[in-house]
């Protein structure tokens, strides 16, 4: 048996989190305990428009994990594997809902492993109650303005509320 290494286990979480979702938030706590640090990675997101811009992004992820020791929320644009080999990352974390998710994630898996082999991919499921929530219904939800708070915690139900409040008549 070999001796445990003094070297940390880092792990990275990444997506656009337009917003973050109770869904994010449950892969993120429970992978934040296989960890010794977790880095929630805000991308820059050039090929999406968003509602959110990347600091208000950031603000409401750290926001949401304010009480969740050791995770860390950095932006990063690129490849996701170069994030990793700059963090000193060992593993990548995906959330997954659903079968369709796991055949896109399990693609991306194999292409970040040829692109850099030593970093890993875990897949996590949610709770079933947050198996049926995306960044992009919730989004939907508020534009057309539904009630998302049993979706997003407290802070990002405001922001979205302000973002999509109907012009006052």
């Amino acid at each position: 048996m070999s001796a445990p290494s003094a070297t940390p286990r880092i792990g990275v979480y990444s997506g656009t989190f337009d917003p973050i979702t109770l869904g994010h938030e449950d892969v993120i706590r429970r992978a934040a305990t296989l960890f010794d640090r977790l880095i929630v990675a805000v991308a820059v997101a050039h090929h999406k428009r968003t509602l959110f811009d990347l600091p208000q992004r950031l603000d409401m992820v750290a926001e949401a994990l304010a009480d969740c020791p050791g995770v860390d929320v950095l932006p990063f644009d690129g490849l996701i594997m170069d994030f990793c080999r700059a963090h000193g990352a060992q593993a990548v974390v995906r959330g997954i809902r659903n079968v369709t998710d796991f055949d896109y994630e399990a693609q991306m898996a194999a292409m970040n492993a040829k692109l850099l082999p030593t970093v890993q991919t875990v897949f996590l499921l949610p709770q079933p109650q947050w198996q049926c929530i995306s960044s992009t219904l919730v989004r939907e939800i508020a534009k057309l303005g539904g009630d998302v708070t049993q979706m997003v915690s407290p802070g990002v139900a405001q922001r979205l509320r302000a973002v999509c409040a109907p012009p006052a008549a």
